[in-house]
């Protein structure tokens, strides 16, 4: 069991954070949406560390991230026209894209698919981090596997004190929910998996784009596509918007039982009803994205079970947002 330590993002602490990676560590950074647990990516023990300490299935796909200079033709053989014009739209920001790879990364990293996963971040804090290293970091979020994203360092240190050295403080994330990941290996760009770059910004800024469906027995070609995860230590009941009436009345009968019952909505249903537990998600589509995992982590503190009623909206960004929501409550 090692200390671990948070540290505000300094020159002393990028300097610790390029020698932990450096000799094979991983290290807990934030970005705009989550944070993440990162090692480098060309080091196959260090990338299998991350596999370890989160407990993470070794078929589920790690996304590299780079800064901003990065030459990314070190790393992947083709990048299509539209990818260009999404990079120039949206980078750096919320957007993961898959590429055909040159297998430089350890294999690990892709969970041996001939595709890599690539992320600029837009964060401040984790551009000085990726251009201090000057190495593609490869990053989950930093949390153990299947439990809520994390948003703050403490979230991170609750889950991996004891496991990592250093996480490098950049306050709260955001954006709140992980990137989108498009897959950028054929004609057409194809979601992956949603987020705050929505299939509809894409396909305005490039004609076109599909969603991906996952079908039964598939591999998984990105993650957050096939397992369970985002879940809080509680109880969870997710009712739907049309249904938030049965949705107050169970909150209620579990308080009458004398459960900590807490009730997760839109600021526009909390505002129907009387409630003294509630985790306000707040009001617009970016307030709901950014508080989610935030809100989750303070209801499992708190709370025997989380009641939540679905926002009314379901496209967009919300798209990526109920994703999350479904997956958490299980």
């Amino acid at each position: 069991m090692m200390d671990t330590r948070i540290l505000t993002i300094d020159e002393q602490s990028l300097k610790l954070s390029e020698k932990i990676i450096k000799s094979g560590g991983c290290v807990a950074f934030p970005t705009e949406t989550v944070y993440g647990l990162g090692a480098n990516a060309f080091d196959d023990g260090a990338v299998g560390r991350i596999f370890e300490i989160k407990g993470r299935p070794n078929d589920n796909p790690l996304i590299v991230h780079v800064h901003e200079d990065f030459d990314l033709s070190a790393l992947v053989s083709f990048i299509p026209w539209y990818a260009k014009q999404l990079a120039k739209a949206f980078l750096p920001g919320p957007l993961t894209m898959v590429y055909k790879s040159k297998n430089r990364v350890s294999p690990a990293v892709s969970c041996g698919l001939d595709t890599l996963a690539v992320r600029i971040p837009s964060h401040r804090g984790a551009q000085a981090f990726l251009r201090f290293v000057n190495l593609p970091i490869a990053a989950p979020s930093a949390n153990i596997s299947k439990h809520v994203s994390p948003v703050t360092a403490q979230h991170v240190y609750d889950d991996l004190k004891g496991k990592i050295e250093l996480i490098l403080d950049g306050g709260k994330c955001t954006g709140g929910i992980e990137s989108t990941v498009l897959d950028c290996t054929s004609d057409v760009p194809c979601v992956l998996r949603s987020g705050l770059v929505t299939r509809e910004m894409i396909a305005a800024t490039v004609g076109e784009c599909n969603q991906y469906v996952m079908k039964e027995g598939e591999r998984v070609l990105s993650p957050g596509m096939k397992y369970k995860h985002y879940s809080p230590k509680c109880k969870t009941a997710l009712f739907g918007y049309d249904n938030r009436e049965q949705a107050y009345k169970y909150y209620l009968d579990c308080i009458n039982r004398g459960e900590r019952a807490y009730f997760m909505c839109e600021s526009a249903v909390a505002s129907m009803y009387n409630i003294e537990n509630l985790l306000d998600l707040g009001g617009t589509e970016l307030e709901i994205a950014s508080n989610l995992y935030d809100k989750l982590r303070e209801g499992e503190i708190k709370a025997d079970i989380i009641i939540a009623v679905a926002p009314q909206k379901q496209d967009g960004v919300m798209y990526g947002v109920m994703n999350r929501m479904r997956k958490a409550f299980g």
